[in-house]
């Protein structure tokens, strides 16, 4: 079995260090900041596309971008923690199943604050935003996820994410997706993709074990 991640809202909280991240750059660009409720109901999103739909000038998405990501870098270890049962999904999940991470945060800060909690060596694969051509909710990110894992006959590959994002990337690489609700996504929204949907990431895991023992 192989059960692919997503992170933010899924397995960790950076909620705190995001909000902070993108008011801290539309401070610098003296540019009128969105607020908070407008920035959480984009998460999932590359970062591009959050500045784009907040207002940022086309032109100079980027920057606002590479000025985020600067202020990110400093304040994501200690203004990010594990949601609450994470840990025990990961460790759990871990005994029965080989693990990934797909996520459209970037890769490189994204495997520093799993080092920091003392999980990344429980994944074989973390693929983030620059990994990829095209992020999700397309299956690009997930194909190549993937393509880490020796044995991707099996039909028992599992993707466990908080947005629409995760459960239509999955609907397009032709796996299973499971929704859950510590997230930023919506349950009315999720159950639009998928019939197994959960409170978190724990549930999620012991769920996949039941089904693992009855194969």
């Amino acid at each position: 079995m192989i059960i692919l991640f997503d992170l933010d809202g899924t397995l960790i909280d950076s909620t705190e260090a995001i909000l902070e991240g993108f008011h801290h750059s539309f401070e610098t660009h003296n540019h009128t900041h969105p607020s908070d409720e407008e920035i959480k109901a984009l998460i999932g999103h590359p970062l591009d596309v959050m500045f784009a739909e907040l207002g940022a000038p086309e032109e100079k998405v980027w920057d606002f971008v590479d000025t985020y990501k600067e202020h990110y870098r400093k304040i994501s270890t200690q203004k990010t923690e594990l949601l609450p049962l994470a840990r025990e999904a990961i460790l759990l999940a871990s005994e029965f199943a080989e693990l990934g991470i797909v996520t459209t945060k970037t890769g490189k800060y994204s495997r520093v604050l799993m080092e920091h909690f003392g999980v990344m060596d429980k994944f074989r694969v973390l693929i983030g935003r620059e990994d990829v051509e095209n992020p999700k909710p397309h299956a690009e990110p997930i194909q190549k996820a993937l393509s880490a894992f020796e044995d991707i006959t099996t039909k028992d590959i599992w993707m466990i994410g908080d947005t629409e994002l995760d459960l239509i990337s999955a609907q397009n690489a032709l796996v299973n997706g499971i929704g859950v609700l510590c997230g930023y996504g919506m349950e009315n929204t999720l159950k639009q993709y998928t019939s197994t949907i959960f409170n978190n990431s724990l549930e999620a895991i012991e769920y996949l074990k039941r089904v693992k023992e009855t194969h």
